[in-house]
């Protein structure tokens, strides 16, 4: 008779099943937007890259799962890593098709699963795991770059932090040469690009409701950025990148899918979102309404908050917030986690601060807003 699987050895197959079909639905959504990615300065290889490395290592972790996931499940993982692999080079194909008279090496192995297929495999909760229920019909993903692999262009000097070719703006330094203002113009967005940046106070005007399809905040140092305006009134983002931001804070607004953040130190983050994926990012504090559980990896020192009633909105105050259950894929243990905590409420930014300090002014300098929301001494 076949002895019954631990409760810890279930909690551990369950936990890897979630964070399985989240990243196998993430890539996807990845792949499905190399279509739109540009391809010149490298944006589109680097987009791939990025998917392959994801793929990497999702098999990597499903090797390392494989001391409490029993050899069928593990076949079942291993054909939608192999049906990824062979949706990636059908895109990549297409990109750049094979010449003329080139021969076709790569052979589809017949025992392979679909992608859809191991979704409904999934769905059908054919790989025994109970309790799961599937949320996948929003989903989207950046797969994740560790901070020891950046690419060249994103390793730049602190001259280089103060260039962005993707703003165009004005830039005034105030009278004591301790902050700026930069005010960004999208007139003919579709997208949002706020990159390599050093001691700017960055505010997007309300007239960016149009290029709001997605974001991303990236190689900022000393900053502060506003996101909120446009999606205020407007629409909200449809998903939402930031990576490599040390001692800054970002009010990202409203994001109608997921947020993806990567390598953030040092920092506060204001987030309103459907849901949180943060990698690699250490001693950042979050205040954060989602309707989902949020997601941690490879994180340290990570403090949630509830969001301020100041960035409120009516879908916030009447559906539920899942601010503090949190789940850390990193940690597979029955004990919580040390990575994250909940930040007491004695010690939550006061409103006024909020509204009053954060969105900047005259008197009011870019260390005076550092200061006040606990980035800076």
């Amino acid at each position: 008779m076949a002895t019954a699987a631990a409760p810890q050895e279930v909690g551990l197959k369950e936990r890897f099943f979630r964070y399985f079909q989240h990243e196998v639905t993430a890539l996807q959504e990845q792949m499905e937007r190399l279509n739109n990615t540009s391809f010149t300065g490298g944006e589109r290889s680097d987009a791939v890259d990025h998917c392959l490395a994801g793929i990497e290592r999702l098999s990597h972790e499903v090797k390392d799962a494989s001391s409490y996931i029993p050899a069928y499940d593990q076949r079942t993982y291993g054909e939608a890593i192999k049906a990824l692999n062979e949706k990636l080079q059908g895109i990549r194909n297409t990109f750049a098709p094979p010449k003329k008279f080139q021969f076709k090496t790569a052979r589809k192995n017949p025992s392979a699963i679909s992608l859809s297929d191991a979704a409904e495999l999934a769905q059908q909760n054919k790989l025994r795991v109970p309790g799961y229920q599937s949320d996948t019909s929003n989903s989207t993903s950046f797969a994740p770059t560790p901070l020891d692999k950046l690419s060249p262009t994103e390793e730049k000097t602190e001259q280089d932090l103060l260039i962005n070719k993707n703003i165009q703006g004005v830039k005034q330094e105030d009278s004591e040469g301790t902050s700026a203002i930069h005010k960004p113009s999208f007139s003919n967005a579709s997208s949002v690009t706020i990159s390599y940046h050093n001691g700017l106070h960055i505010i997007l005007p309300t007239s960016a409701s149009h290029a709001t399809s997605s974001g991303t905040v990236s190689n900022l140092r000393r900053c502060v950025v506003d996101l909120s305006p446009p999606t205020t009134n407007g629409g909200p983002f449809a998903s939402l990148i930031l990576k490599n931001i040390k001692d800054s804070l970002i009010v990202c607004g409203r994001v109608n899918g997921p947020i993806h953040i990567t390598g953030v130190e040092n920092s506060v983050i204001v987030i309103s979102c459907r849901q949180y994926r943060m990698h690699g990012s250490k001693n950042v504090d979050v205040y954060l309404y989602c309707s989902s559980r949020p997601i941690i990896e490879d994180c340290e020192e990570i403090r949630f908050a509830s969001l301020p009633e100041t960035y409120s909105t009516p879908e916030t105050s009447n559906t539920p917030n899942q601010y503090d259950q949190i789940d850390d894929f990193k940690w597979l243990k029955s004990e919580p986690s040390p990575h994250f905590n909940l930040l007491p409420t004695s010690e939550y930014i006061k409103e006024e601060v909020w509204r009053d300090v954060v969105p900047g002014g005259v008197s009011v300098s870019l260390n005076d807003i550092l200061k006040a929301v606990t980035i800076l001494q």
